[in-house]
């Protein structure tokens, strides 16, 4: 078992500030969960510590930015985007470089609960001009995109796991803005799918079991993972709809706004003659483990097997 995205994140940032003295660290009460408490200790000058006082951070986030430094605004996603009104104009509108950095995203954070569950995070972030949107899949991946973001000039909205995360990525992986990777297909590699599975975040490994089952029972699917929502892979899915029977998404949130809303985009400007499943969550969250959640709101991989099969032959 790899580790959450945000633990990676907090390696990340512990790795690249030697050489980039301009990274900062903001907080709201948060610092053991975001994973950036090693940085506060570590660089107690270059933390800052505002409470539960999130709106008040970002604007002192922007205005660090626009000083010369780079930001990395941290707390759980759903506290993140409760302040939207606020990163609208601090962040997007004014097109600062700052780095907003969302924990504990969706039904996967497990017990604690409806109120801590951000599912509503990716359509808001993505409706913004000026927004890099990027959901890691696994550790690999993360370290990578927090790296691109170190480098890149401009609002970055950063999408992470409280739970554990599989590897999906070889150590040959290269972190690609705006592009979807196949992280699954089937040996034999078939001219034809069944199905071609666009995953983003906590249940990718999920659809990678389901991908898995379904060669069992001879049915072909490919898992293509997809970390850069903002701005979007169109030509991924009008690659892999002209070669499967149908397109299935699935995300830890809300059923629209998100991945699968990003795909049917694409699917339709490109007039793209394949069907698109989207799986999602429809309903708010509640309190149980991640596996349970999972299961219950169709996220696991029975659901994605069932959403690939269903009507076929």
């Amino acid at each position: 078992m790899g580790k959450a995205t945000r633990a990676a994140f907090g390696d990340a940032i512990m790795e690249l500030a030697d050489a980039h003295p301009e990274i900062v660290v903001l907080d709201a009460d948060l610092s053991k969960s975001t994973m950036t408490q090693p940085f506060m200790k570590k660089y107690p000058a270059r933390h800052y510590e505002f409470g539960i006082a999130e709106q008040n951070m970002i604007g002192a986030g922007a205005g660090l930015a626009l000083c010369g430094k780079i930001p990395f605004v941290t707390s759980f996603a759903c506290f993140l985007i409760g302040r939207l009104e606020t990163i609208r104009i601090c962040a997007a509108y004014n097109q600062t470089n700052i780095k907003l950095v969302g924990t504990h995203a969706g039904i996967g954070i497990g017990e604690d609960g409806t109120s801590q569950m951000a599912l509503e995070d990716l359509g808001a972030m993505r409706s913004l001009p000026h927004m890099t949107v990027l959901q890691p899949a696994d550790a690999n991946e993360t370290k990578q995109a927090v790296a691109w973001a170190v480098a890149h000039k401009g609002a970055v909205y950063l999408r992470l796991t409280r739970q554990n995360m599989e590897d999906v990525h070889g150590p040959d992986y290269k972190f690609q803005i705006g592009k979807a990777d196949v992280i699954w297909e089937p040996a034999s590699k078939p001219k034809h799918y069944q199905a071609t599975i666009f995953a983003s975040g906590g249940p990718v490994p999920e659809a990678m079991k389901a991908a898995k089952d379904l060669e069992g029972r001879g049915f072909m699917a490919r898992v293509v993972n997809a970390c850069s929502l903002s701005p979007f892979d169109d030509e991924a899915v009008v690659k892999f709809s002209k070669d499967s029977d149908r397109i299935v998404t699935v995300e830890d949130h809300n059923i629209v706004g998100g991945l699968g809303t990003a795909v049917c985009e694409a699917a339709a400007a490109r007039a793209c003659a394949v069907p698109v499943v989207k799986i999602g969550v429809r309903d708010f969250g509640e309190s149980a483990s991640p596996e349970q959640l999972y299961d219950k709101y169709g996220l696991s991989a029975p659901h994605i097997v069932e959403a690939c099969l269903r009507n076929l032959n």
